[in-house]
C-alpha cells in the first residue's frame, strides 16, 4: 500500500457508535458521502450503543461519583461495543468538547487511515475509563457544546470522506481550497464577466496564468489577514 494520500486507493471503513442512529440517515445519504459509499470507497456503518446493554431498560448512563449535575455514559456498553467491532487497524476516536479542535490538517491525517471508529458523546460525557483504555484520539469541532456527538461525527465523516482519492473525481480540487495551505481560499468569479455593474477583475481574464497564480496567492493572504488572522503564523 502506498502511503501518500494522492497515490493510495482503497476502501475506508468507518463505524459510528451513537444513541441516535436516525440522525445520520439524511446527511450521509446525500451528495459526496453517498457517492463515496455507492462507489465502494467508503464503508459506513452506524451502530446503536444500546445494543450492547443487557438490562430491560437498555441503560447506558448513570450518575457521576462525587455528585454533580447530569449523567455520564457508562463504561460497560462502550467497552463491549468497541471490543466487538474493533479490528486490527481501527483507530477509536471520541467526539466530545474536551477533544483537540478538528481542522483540515486533522481531516487529512484521518484520511490516511483505513479504519475509524467514532464514539459519540452524550449527556455530561464519558466515564473517564473510556478515555484511558479505549480512545486513540478525542476530537471537538469547536468551542461550544452540542446536545450530543452525532453532528460532530457527521462533520468529521464529511470532511474526511471528500479527501479520499477518487471521491471528488478531481483530486486536485481539494488541494487549493480553504485551509489546505494554512490560508483561506482566494476569491473566485464565474460568468457573466459583468453582473449588475460588478466586473470580474481584469487579471482573471488576462490569460496570464503565472500572474493569476501570484494574484490568487496575494488575495488568499489578504482575505486570511482580514477574516482569520489567527491562521497566520508569526514570522
Amino acid at each position: 500500500m502506498r502511503s501518500a494520500l494522492g497515490e493510495r486507493r482503497y476502501k475506508m471503513k468507518i463505524d459510528v457508535l451513537t444513541l441516535f442512529p436516525a440522525m445520520f440517515a439524511g446527511p450521509l445519504d446525500e451528495s459526496i458521502v453517498m457517492r463515496a459509499r455507492k462507489s465502494g470507497l467508503l464503508e459506513l456503518k452506524i451502530h446503536q450503543l444500546r445494543d450492547w446493554t443487557h438490562d430491560r431498560h437498555r441503560t447506558v448512563d448513570d450518575k457521576p461519583f462525587g455528585g454533580g449535575p447530569g449523567m455520564l455514559l457508562k463504561p460497560e456498553p462502550i467497552f463491549e461495543a468497541v471490543e466487538s467491532l474493533k479490528r486490527e487497524k481501527t483507530r477509536v476516536i471520541l467526539l466530545s468538547p474536551a477533544g483537540r479542535k478538528f481542522n483540515q490538517a486533522i481531516a487529512r491525517e484521518l484520511a490516511q487511515q483505513e479504519d475509524l471508529m467514532l464514539v459519540t458523546g452524550q449527556y455530561e460525557g464519558f466515564d473517564e475509563r473510556v478515555r484511558e483504555a479505549l480512545a486513540d484520539d478525542e476530537l471537538s469541532i469547536g468551542d461550544y457544546v452540542l446536545t450530543n456527538g452525532a453532528l460532530p461525527a457527521m462533520v468529521v465523516i464529511d470532511a474526511v470522506t471528500r479527501l479520499l482519492p477518487g471521491v471528488l473525481g478531481d483530486d486536485e480540487s481539494s488541494r487549493d481550497e480553504s485551509f489546505s495551505h494554512g490560508l483561506l481560499e482566494y476569491p473566485q468569479w464565474t460568468r457573466p464577466a459583468e453582473f449588475r455593474g460588478m466586473k470580474v477583475p481584469d487579471i482573471l481574464v488576462s490569460g496570464n496564468h503565472a500572474e493569476i497564480e501570484k494574484w490568487r496567492r496575494e488575495q488568499a493572504k489578504l482575505r486570511t489577514e482580514k477574516q482569520r488572522p489567527d491562521l497566520l503564523k508569526p514570522d
